[in-house]
């Protein structure tokens, strides 16, 4: 989805951002997250950012939050969108689309007075990210959609295949990355992926796994 402001360089994103930690959810450059929004703390982060520059970062809790050992701490990576698309629901609640831009590595959670939580962040190390297709031509495509098939034959399911097999490297890497049953680490580690090249494999490497695991019979519990 094209959108009104294009940014071209780390240079361009602030340093401090709102951040929107959320378990098993990933965002990525140039990919569509929609988001169901209705905890007031995270609807006034909506309303902020519509005055401003419309940016929330996506993230997950870190993982000893995940396990429920201690504080709600951040991942060490996130993902910066911005708000594209959004209504309201009449409810309370805001509907709308992120549009992913860059990931981000926290440098610090700040102490605010907002009820949503910030962070200071640097975009340095993933300035790839505004380039795209950066890595695409790495993608072992013939593996990916193989395993994807093997995947979705063994959970008895239907993929619209022309579609698959006319997407570009970068929009069928990445969708199958957000759109994967995987747990936490799991979407951490495909997040953090270098290029596009090296989260395909990870992405092949861990359906596969998931498919020993299970002996291929259709259970898709996480791997831990």
């Amino acid at each position: 989805m094209p959108i009104n402001r294009p940014y071209e360089g780390p240079s361009e994103l602030p340093g401090i951002i709102p951040v929107f930690p959320l378990d098993g959810v990933l965002l990525l450059p140039r990919c569509q997250l929609p988001l169901n929004v209705f905890e007031p703390r995270y609807v006034a982060m909506i309303d902020d950012g519509l005055k401003g520059t419309r940016l929330i970062g996506m993230i997950q809790p870190a993982p000893e939050a995940i396990r429920g050992l201690g504080r709600s701490g951040l991942a060490s990576v996130g993902c910066v969108g911005r708000i594209t698309e959004i209504a309201e629901s009449g409810d309370g609640r805001y509907l709308l689309n992120l549009s992913g831009i860059s990931r981000f590595r926290v440098v610090e959670e700040l102490d605010v007075d907002t009820a949503y939580r910030q962070a200071r962040v640097d975009y340095a190390p993933f300035a790839s990210d505004f380039t795209p297709d950066f890595g695409a031509d790495k993608v072992d495509r013939s593996t990916l959609l193989r395993t994807l098939a093997d995947y979705l034959d063994a959970n008895r399911l239907e993929a619209d295949w022309e579609s698959i097999k006319d997407a570009p490297n970068e929009a069928l890497v990445n969708a199958l990355a957000m759109m994967s049953p995987f747990g936490p680490r799991e979407k951490q580690a495909l997040l953090e992926a270098a290029d596009l090249g090296a989260r395909a494999d990870m992405l092949i490497a861990v359906t596969q796994m998931s498919l020993a695991r299970t002996g291929g019979d259709g259970d898709d519990t996480p791997l831990q």
